[in-house]
């Protein structure tokens, strides 16, 4: 079996933020599983205990609508083959996901899903370097700024002579 059995691209595209929080729909999980949906929600309810709300929760119909939004469907739900609201798994629901679902595809798959909330958290991190490392230039050269607009007031401030005029004058 390859080291990476799903690319990182597929898996990124299956990722969405729903009550604050990166989370899979159980039917992309099946879907890169190999499993039909109600096979994966099967495995599930069988093991609930394993699965506490943090890890794993059902769409109320108001957060289906605004996920709908966040992938631009015109589809009502029910016509996008979904019966009932989605399962959905944050990043710790889908690692236990791997120990009720005991195919060597899932476990492959599940590795690689967690690459890819591993690489997300990275670049996330590298993006609040770069917010603080912003924020020490700005104060920096708002400083810079400041002498250099309080210099123009100055020169605003005194009395200029008016410039000599150039030209004839008329008497």
């Amino acid at each position: 079996m390859s080291e990476e059995i799903v690319p990182i691209q597929r898996i990124e595209n299956k990722i969405y933020v729903i009550r604050v929080q990166k989370v899979m729909m159980d039917f992309d999980l099946a879907e890169l599983y190999g499993v039909e949906t109600r096979v994966l929600n099967q495995a599930v309810k069988r093991n609930l205990d394993r699965f506490p709300e943090d890890f794993m929760f059902t769409l109320k119909s108001e957060e289906l609508e605004n996920w709908r939004s966040q992938i631009v469907t015109s589809n009502a739900w029910a016509k996008m083959g979904l019966r009932r609201p989605p399962m959905v798994f944050t990043e710790q629901g889908i690692a236990m996901l791997s120990s009720v679902l005991r195919s060597k595809r899932a476990i492959a798959v599940n590795i690689q899903i967690m690459r890819t909330f591993t690489k997300f958290r990275e670049m996330l991190q590298n993006h609040e370097d770069l917010r603080l490392k912003l924020e020490v230039m700005e104060k920096r050269y708002d400083e810079q700024f400041k002498i250099v607009f309080d210099a123009i007031k100055q020169l605003l401030e005194t009395d200029v002579e008016e410039p000599p005029q150039i030209g004839y004058r008329e008497k």
